[in-house]
């Protein structure tokens, strides 16, 4: 759920060299990803793209990837009851730029969102946008803390997604029982919009009538 830490200085493959499926070496964009033996590669295992830093993601624990899912389950409840036909997954790849490709925990896309995503996908002339990683800001983006790897999601992911426009990050805990959902500001910055711990109920105000229950989210 967040970023492994790099055990050796990354080093970038020699010119004459063909390239090494391997993580921390440098010099990685999502481009690469088009070449199906990487892609093969990629495909076994978790990884992001990390400033050009092939990263390998550790194991999640089930507390966390838990409270994730609840909370989308409570997510796509809210989208059918209202017939908003909000689309949800969990491990969803995201093309910041070339050099920052992010693997969240949960994505929600609206449907125009995914009319958004449909023609970027159109534009890069791909002929199939149903495997195509996420190239536009969906409006919702969530991120489960591993402990040991907070900072990548409470500051890296935080500031990458604001850069990128997303509208809503939410940022859960399961070992502190906590629930921030950030914001993104007129001036491009994120604010707190709703927080919670422990049994709390918080209505965040990007979804009129949602009333999150923690409880739900810890003990579901």
């Amino acid at each position: 759920m967040t970023t492994g830490i790099v055990s050796s200085t990354p080093k970038p493959a020699a010119p004459d060299e063909p390239r090494r499926f391997e993580p921390g070496t440098l010099g990685w964009t999502a481009a690469d990803l088009d070449d199906p033996a990487i892609e093969r590669e990629w495909l076994k295992g978790s990884y992001e793209i990390v400033e050009g830093v092939l990263t390998k993601i550790p194991p999640a624990y089930f507390a966390g990837g838990n409270a994730a899912f609840n909370l989308m389950v409570l997510l796509k409840a809210y989208s059918t009851a209202r017939g908003l036909d909000y689309r949800l997954a969990p491990e969803g790849e995201i093309v910041i730029d070339p050099v920052r490709l992010p693997r969240a925990d949960a994505v929600l896309l609206t449907p125009e969102d995914q009319r958004r995503q449909d023609e970027a996908v159109r534009l890069t002339g791909r002929p199939d946008p149903k495997r195509t990683r996420i190239l536009v800001p969906p409006t919702l983006i969530i991120e489960s803390v591993s402990p040991g790897h907070e900072l990548h999601d409470v500051q890296t992911k935080r500031t990458w997604y604001a850069e990128f426009g997303v509208p809503n990050y939410w940022i859960v805990d399961a070992y502190r029982q906590t629930l921030e959902c950030l914001r993104l500001d007129a001036a491009g910055n994120y604010v707190t919009d709703a927080h919670g711990t422990g049994d709390d109920v918080i209505n965040p105000t990007a979804f009129p009538g949602l009333m999150i229950n923690l409880r739900e989210l810890w003990n579901g």
